[in-house]
């Protein structure tokens, strides 16, 4: 059954809650979501704090994928530029699948909404995201219509002597 995607769903406690337990299970299974397991549920609750204060400056949006039971399933967060020279693209951040789900498409159908609703976005021309070297991932982008624009050797360490790449990527929408 595919996921229902909702942009600026309400942000009561149950989707916190959800969102910080699929971040929290997306970082454990070894998504690079932004740490590195095993992840305490309290740093990720804190790092959703500033997500959900930039949502509520209006300078970050939603998207979440929920499954047939009404459960935070996937998410993506899209931030806009500040810089007046940067508001015609987006930032991608935080794109996650649940680790139950991976396989269905629903990664691919996350990427195809997050791309639909930045194309709804006023002026919006593009979408940027980085994702860390090593994981396949950036495969990924690039099957979705992604393509390479930059990157930093060694930019991200993961643990002492792991090393890994800081891949920029660039989905234009027109």
């Amino acid at each position: 059954m595919p996921l229902t995607f909702i942009l600026d769903p309400p942000t009561d406690p149950a989707l916190r809650d959800g969102v910080v337990a699929l971040w929290t299970d997306v970082s454990d299974a070894g998504g690079a979501v932004g740490f590195v397991p095993p992840v305490n549920p309290d740093d990720v609750r804190a790092e959703l704090v500033k997500h959900l204060a930039s949502m509520a400056e209006g300078r970050t949006r939603l998207l979440v994928g929920l499954d047939e039971e009404g459960a935070v399933a996937a998410t993506a967060f899209l931030t806009y530029n500040t810089h007046r020279l940067m508001r015609h693209w987006v930032w991608l951040y935080t794109v996650m699948v649940h680790p139950r789900h991976q396989g269905k498409g629903y990664g691919r159908d996350l990427m195809h909404a997050a791309a639909g609703a930045a194309r709804g976005f006023d002026g919006i021309e593009a979408i940027r995201l980085t994702c860390r070297g090593g994981t396949g991932v950036d495969a990924f982008y690039a099957s979705c219509g992604y393509k390479e624009v930059g990157r930093v050797p060694d930019a991200i360490r993961v643990a002492p002597g792991d090393d890994r790449d800081d891949i920029t990527m660039l989905l234009p929408l027109h």
